[in-house]
């Protein structure tokens, strides 16, 4: 009697994650970055799209890629904006998930394979994003947000969440989550989905140069039925604002981030007016807020 030969199950091929990294004269940081990542075995190349970097800074890159088959660098397309480099970056990826690291931001060994690994057991179109911490260990803002509407803003950018009731649209000063969840809004400093996912969507609107493209695209995803989740094991040490880019241009970016999402975005005439009205909110909470930072750096500076 011939014994029946059972095949065994074939083992599912460990998908192949592309680090997508836009950087414009973010300095030292960078390199760290880059190293972190060509440190972790779980990635499988990193597109490194150089919007403009220090020649200094250009040949210390290269000495750290050059002998690392995993690394595109992509240079010669001038500052072409976060949105529009991002997608750049996945024309040249071959990776079958795309993880969005701002290049600032230091990964932990095994975070990106936590991400890929949720986010699989997600409804597509995903994404998931993970916890970005500062140099003390603490929960950076825009890691996990609430839905953003002329109403959120409104009382975000005035303050009035500090009354009984109201609420930021940031979640980093509640109670951290255990276990992965879904969240409206993930940050796209440290953000992964799938080639499917980045396809369905359109990749990021490139109406955004800089800031709320992240935003756009979880709102997105959830119109068209997806989930976005937020990772709380995953995790970056995220420096911010190491770009040598006067502070007052890249808040200028934001705000206007800000007008193209809620124009974009208003569903009706009503929608539409509210958008016109926070404006100059929108404008006195930010610029403000860069004028107040550069005053109080001058004064340390003495």
């Amino acid at each position: 009697m011939n014994a029946k030969i059972i095949p065994l199950a074939q083992a599912k091929p460990k998908p192949r994650i592309s680090v997508i990294m836009v950087s414009y004269h973010t300095g030292p940081a960078l390199l760290e970055a880059v190293r972190s990542v060509l440190d972790d075995p779980d990635v499988y190349e990193l597109i490194l799209v150089d919007n403009g970097s220090t020649d200094v800074a250009r040949q210390s890159i290269s000495r750290i890629i050059i002998n690392d088959e995993r690394v595109k660098l992509l240079q010669g397309q001038d500052n072409i904006g976060f949105a529009k480099g991002c997608n750049y970056g996945v024309s040249f990826a071959t990776g079958d998930l795309f993880l969005f690291l701002n290049p600032d931001a230091i990964i932990s060994s095994g975070s990106a394979r936590q991400l890929a690994v949720h986010g699989e057991s997600l409804k597509s179109p995903w994404v998931v994003g993970g916890l970005l911490r500062d140099i003390q260990g603490r929960e950076q803002r825009g890691s996990r947000r609430r839905e953003l509407t002329p109403l959120t803003a409104f009382v975000s950018f005035t303050g009035l969440y500090k009354l009984p009731g109201l609420r930021s649209v940031h979640m980093d000063g509640e109670a951290m989550p255990k276990i992965p969840h879904n969240v409206p809004v993930v940050s796209g400093a440290f953000m992964m989905m799938d080639r499917a996912s980045f396809n369905d969507m359109g990749g990021f609107d490139e109406g955004f140069f800089l800031h709320v493209e992240d935003i756009d695209i979880c709102r997105r995803v959830r119109q068209l039925g997806g989930e976005v989740a937020f990772h709380p094991k995953a995790s970056v040490m995220h420096y911010g604002s190491t770009s040598s880019v006067p502070r007052h241009k890249v808040e200028w970016e934001k705000l206007k981030g800000f007008v193209h999402y809620f124009s974009k975005h208003a569903k009706n005439p009503v929608e539409k007016l509210l958008a016109l009205i926070l404006v100059p909110f929108m404008t006195v909470a930010i610029m403000g807020r860069a004028l107040y930072l550069n005053i109080r750096q001058v004064f340390r500076g003495r």
